[in-house]
């Protein structure tokens, strides 16, 4: 359980370091306090996507993994990105990611932040 919480917080700080840096995802709310609740939803659903969906798509597209040398990584994490944006709309969340090349770079700054925050928090459960 304490390994799940640790990864959610890390997704959520991923998320809006994100949104902090990239005008064209956005988090909107009446307060720091909703932006902050939307924030910690939209990571639960963030990490759902990783957890269901990229297992299958990264299956899927091994041949283009091994072309490619693990590039389309970068793009099978903003499709990634793009989906979670979907799914939030559908559920009425306020958090948005405009474009494919906005969601490779917010999937690029996803991945790092989150690594960051994966060495700095413990993960034992």
């Amino acid at each position: 359980m304490k390994n799940f919480v640790v990864k959610t917080i890390a997704n959520a700080g991923a998320l809006a370091v994100a949104v902090w840096l990239l005008d064209k995802i956005t988090l909107t709310g009446d307060n720091t306090a909703k932006k902050a609740g939307t924030l910690v939803v939209v990571a639960l659903i963030f990490g759902l996507v990783n957890w269901l969906v990229k297992p299958v798509v990264k299956l899927l597209t091994l041949p283009l993994f091994i072309l490619t040398l693990g590039l389309i990584t970068l793009v099978v994490n903003a499709l990634m990105l793009l989906l979670t944006s979907w799914l939030c709309g559908k559920l009425d969340l306020s958090f948005h990611v405009e474009g494919f090349w906005t969601a490779v770079l917010g999937g690029l700054i996803i991945s790092i932040v989150s690594w960051a925050m994966h060495v700095i928090l413990p993960d034992e459960d």
